[in-house]
């Protein structure tokens, strides 16, 4: 197992744009962390958003002050 990290001559950043991504990072990002065994199930963002959104729907029949918006 290779455990230097280092650039391989087949990665091209030629035509990378520096911070691209800075503006709306510093907006605000939120990055969750999904354990594995939760990551196997839920794929791709979507797939969790749905899954709570799901949540929020039935918990909200139970206490109307939460809501989405």
């Amino acid at each position: 197992m290779k455990t230097k990290t280092e650039m391989l001559p087949e990665y091209d950043f030629s035509k990378g744009v520096r911070g691209k991504y800075a503006e709306a990072y510093h907006k605000g990002v939120n990055v969750i962390k999904l354990d594995d065994d939760v990551s196997s199930v839920f794929s791709d963002a979507k797939s969790v958003n749905e899954a709570l959104r799901t949540m929020i729907k039935l918990i909200a029949q139970n206490r109307p002050n939460l809501g989405m918006n």
